[in-house]
């Protein structure tokens, strides 16, 4: 599959936007090694190769296991993550596929019950901001180098 366009040279000032907040979640309240897998299991459900490979090469370097990386796409049927970043996991899932799921009450009870006001939305803002690189690296057939 050929990449459609490159979205950096295209509109510039868009992609420094996207840049711009990229850099500022990572300096939110959220700890990297959350922000990793959540930016994985987000980019498996969007069906993003490219991200899905980037963050997890990323998570890698910084001390993730292989054995959690492998088990981020079955994440509830294994007992590798804290409640913490289940918890965070799960409300990845529902904000990835918002129509499907409307953030349900549970839910947020849960999340709510392990994160502050501030890391949620943090977290949120996270969540809102790797589904936006997916959407462009899939509509624009960005793939992993090989």
């Amino acid at each position: 599959m050929s990449q459609r366009l490159d979205y950096y040279t295209a509109s510039p000032n868009a992609m420094k936007a996207m840049i711009g907040l990229e850099a500022l979640t990572s300096r939110l309240s959220i700890e990297p090694s959350l922000l990793h897998l959540i930016k994985i299991r987000a980019s498996q459900l969007n069906g993003c190769a490219f991200c899905t490979d980037m963050h997890s090469v990323d998570a890698r370097r910084q001390g993730e296991t292989e054995r959690r990386l492998f088990a981020v796409a079955v994440w509830r049927d294994s007992g590798f993550f804290t409640p913490r970043e289940r918890a965070a996991l799960a409300w990845t899932e529902a904000v990835t596929l918002l129509a499907e799921s409307q953030v349900p009450d549970d839910l947020y009870a849960l999340a709510r019950a392990l994160f502050s006001e501030e890391e949620l939305v943090d977290l949120t803002l996270a969540i809102s901001t790797i589904n936006s690189w997916n959407r462009l690296a899939v509509s624009f057939r960005q793939s992993p180098s090989t």
